[in-house]
């Protein structure tokens, strides 16, 4: 990952499923930034529009598990809400999360997703602090 782009995003390899990264100046940057990544194996993000906010609070006893805990919340909505998000405002302290996601309803003809996101897992879990003081935080993404 160029640090000329941070914030940014990105997929890496996994054999079966899909790794998300999002890197930032914050921790709470590299989140906004991983859900963005989520966002982008189901669609263009570009191709969602942002209009309306959602409310999001998950916590939990380390970054790693807030990571999950964050994106799980994320997938909950858009399956239960039928809605897409491809915006987002995260804050952190500790290990609490708060957050507003923005997005619209899905319209299947418009957006055309590529696949249905099943859940954030553990595998590849890692939140870290590079030598450069960036923040990533990456897992695999079941799809």
């Amino acid at each position: 990952m160029q640090q000329a782009g941070v914030p940014g995003w990105e997929h890496f390899q996994h054999i079966a499923d899909i790794g998300v990264r999002g890197s930032g100046r914050s921790l709470a940057e590299a989140f906004e930034q991983a859900a963005l990544a989520m966002t982008a194996v189901i669609l263009d993000p570009d191709s969602v529009a942002c209009s309306e906010p959602l409310a999001i609070e998950v916590s939990a006893p380390d970054h790693e598990l807030l990571l999950t805990e964050w994106l799980n919340a994320l997938i909950y909505e858009m399956a239960t809400r039928h809605r897409l998000f491809a915006r987002f405002e995260v804050e952190i302290r500790g290990h609490s999360l708060k957050a507003r996601a923005w997005g619209e309803a899905i319209d299947v003809a418009r957006h055309r997703p590529t696949v249905e996101i099943k859940g954030a897992t553990f595998t590849e879990l890692r939140v870290w602090r590079s030598d450069d003081g960036i923040w990533h935080a990456q897992c695999v993404v079941d799809v």
